[in-house]
């Protein structure tokens, strides 16, 4: 059985440890007699017919390129090629809009208002909704913190020219900015095949909102909170079934878990921060691919 390990072509753009962590999960998997070989999405050249399965690993470009992603998901599908993500999910997994979604369900998410692609954009009632002094405001289909700003009252005029221009391209979401991000940190739990595997806590850097570590964020590997694990895996079990990988990232309000977002598609999986997490990795991959090494 061959596999491909989807990955993008500028791998050290976003932080030097993604081609870490693939090198690293590459060289596991091959020990384990499994013939895997790291594929650029966009490479015109790669035959994906050759391959069995496509592993989603770090196409970090994808929200750059999101007409040429959405078509390359089209070809897979022609193709007839097995993604873990599955690619039903990475398509619901891409937009942000998932977010509202997950509300609808009863589970809780950090507020979360929508300003279409094309609107008016006005924030002062947000202020008010969220009744929160700093507004984060992100575009729905993005990563790496990639046109995500704050937003004062007194900086809306400013902002506004900025943000209208942009509105012009694509939808954005508004946010309250969460003092738990600084006060405590933002909890990432990872899960291989619907399993807990391990966890951490990300810190952004002193005045900063960005827990990213190519911005200067810190992570904390920890005991995974037992107040907070069992909600964690609720959004597990609703959305992410058939999922090789999944991390829940969130904020720990009162005791209640406050998801920011539920990395489907391309999150970077900390590997390194657990021992057992590469055996972990390899079991939910042979529990969803019967004869993986054949």
């Amino acid at each position: 059985m061959k596999l491909a390990l989807v990955t993008y072509s500028e791998i050290q753009s976003y932080g030097s440890l993604s081609g870490s962590e693939d090198g690293v999960l590459l060289a596991y998997l091959s020990s384990k007699g499994i013939d895997i070989t790291p594929e650029v999405w966009d490479n015109p050249a790669v035959n994906w017919q050759q391959y069995d399965l496509a592993i989603f690993k770090s196409p970090w470009d994808y929200f750059d390129k999101f007409a040429a992603f959405q078509a390359w998901l089209d070809q897979m599908e022609t193709v007839g090629l097995r993604t873990l993500n599955p690619i039903s999910t990475v398509r619901w997994n891409a937009d942000k809009h998932y977010l509202l979604e997950v509300e609808k369900t009863g589970l809780p998410i950090v507020p979360t208002a929508l300003l279409k692609k094309g609107m008016q954009a006005q924030l002062e009632g947000f202020f008010r909704q969220f009744d929160s002094s700093k507004l984060i405001i992100k575009p729905s289909v993005s990563g790496g913190a990639k046109n995500t700003f704050t937003v004062t009252p007194e900086e809306v005029q400013a902002v506004l020219p900025k943000l209208q221009e942009l509105l012009q391209h694509e939808d954005f979401l508004v946010q309250p900015f969460m003092p738990q991000i600084q006060a405590e940190g933002e909890w990432s739990f990872l899960f291989f095949n619907g399993t807990y595997s391990h966890c951490l806590l990300k810190s952004a850097k002193s005045g900063d909102f960005r827990v990213q570590h190519f911005f200067g964020g810190s992570i904390h590997p920890q005991p995974a909170p037992a107040h907070l694990l069992p909600q964690a895996q609720k959004f597990i079990d609703q959305f992410a079934q058939g999922c090789l990988y999944a991390r829940v990232d969130g904020v720990d309000v009162n005791g209640e878990l406050q998801l920011m977002e539920l990395e489907l598609i391309e999150p970077f999986l900390f590997l390194h921060t657990h021992a057992e997490a590469l055996e972990k990795y390899y079991q939910a991959l042979q529990a969803l691919v019967p004869g993986l090494a054949n």
